[in-house]
């Protein structure tokens, strides 16, 4: 069944519009501005959508409305806004007010374009990068969008690989690194994945001022059905990403490893057998607010891993059921995690897990801190 742009785009202006009232009459407290806030893609119990901002202490701070699924967000923590992007094949994303104080907007790719569920704003917030497809060639494209007024599409840039997941900026400020996961979708079916068996996954390093190659750093062609999919940088420079296995999981190797501008893909031998045990799928990885300590969490299996973002070490796991977003908490060694069963759960060393129960949300893929 094709996939209508025209649908989704007009569906996401009428939920829109039917949540304006709420939105504007609504303003954060001085004691919940000091708190710190969450925002997640959610399930409803209707059966419809919304993104959710959510305060440390529980309370639900905004929930507005979408027309379909949503997947990651990118927060613009100088202006206090953030996107959320629908899920891939997506056809919209809806921009918002983290504090409520303007009405969220919605805005969509070209026609010959859908967004792979990620982006990142730029340092100043001016403008918004998005993993896209090229529908007609097959081609990995970062769109740019002028977060200043309107959403408008300013230009682009290859990805310089196939199917781009998530994109990150990094720490330089400059420099967008891009996990290429090595296959494309056919939009016309919705998720169906096509090239597999062609894969050559990468992430690309590229100079946003450009659009440039920096430097691409692929996996060996024995391993090539392993999809680069999420990243997250450490305070030392370092690029850690997670990976979804698309072979046989008998033959997964490690799921999660290391990459820098100067430095090669690197799986931590160690840790080759979990692959397996995890089910060759990585949901979603994070560094926690000191930089020691990475998550990586596992869906399939119900599980957070805690590896030492040194060395890559496993220092422990957390059974956590349909594990999904990991993000740092407030703490600098603390980890917000939540699941598809509606729980945000907090967790640092030393501190006992503190649940949030949300009866009426099922949170999507990833959770961001906002």
């Amino acid at each position: 069944m094709a996939i209508d742009r025209r649908q989704f785009l007009i569906g996401s202006l009428v939920t829109l519009g039917a949540a304006r009232h709420a939105i504007a009459s609504e303003g954060l407290a001085d004691e919940v501005a000091r708190l710190a806030l969450y925002a997640s893609g959610a399930r409803l119990p209707d059966g419809s959508f919304a993104v959710l901002v959510i305060a440390e202490d529980g309370r639900i701070l905004r929930e507005i409305p979408m027309s379909a699924r949503g997947h990651d967000i990118a927060a613009d923590h100088v202006r206090r806004r953030a996107v959320i992007f629908a899920r891939r094949p997506g056809f919209f994303a809806l921009a918002f007010d983290v504090d409520g104080r303007g009405e969220p907007e919605v805005f969509a790719p070209p026609a010959d374009r859908h967004f792979y569920g990620h982006g990142a704003f730029a340092p100043d917030g001016r403008l918004v990068y998005a993993t896209e497809h090229n529908v007609d060639t097959g081609d990995g494209m970062i769109g740019i969008y002028d977060a200043t007024g309107g959403w408008q599409r300013v230009g682009e840039f290859p990805s310089y690989g196939v199917g781009p997941h998530e994109a990150i900026m990094l720490s330089d400020g400059r420099t967008l690194a891009v996990a290429n996961g090595g296959f494309g979708n056919d939009p016309a079916t919705g998720r169906e994945s096509i090239g597999v068996a062609m894969m050559e996954p990468n992430v690309a390093f590229i100079d946003t001022a450009t659009g440039a190659l920096r430097a691409c750093h692929g996996v060996p062609s024995a391993i090539n059905l392993l999809s680069l999919r999420h990243l997250v940088e450490t305070p030392t420079g370092d690029i850690w990403f997670g990976t979804q296995w698309q072979g046989s999981l008998e033959e997964c190797p490690a799921l999660v490893g290391r990459v820098g501008l100067d430095r090669p893909i690197a799986l931590p031998e160690a840790a080759d057998a979990l692959g397996i045990a995890l089910k060759g799928y990585i949901g979603a990885v994070a560094v926690n607010g000191d930089g020691r300590l990475l998550a990586a969490s596992a869906p399939l299996t119900g599980k957070v891993l805690y590896l030492d973002a040194a060395n890559g070490g496993i220092v422990r796991e957390v059974s956590i059921k349909d594990s999904s977003g990991v993000t740092p908490g407030n703490g600098s060694s603390d980890f917000a995690m939540s699941t598809g069963q509606g729980i945000v759960r907090f967790e640092g060393e030393g501190a006992a897990p503190h649940d949030l129960k949300f009866s009426d949300a099922e949170f999507d893929n990833h959770l961001r801190r906002v």
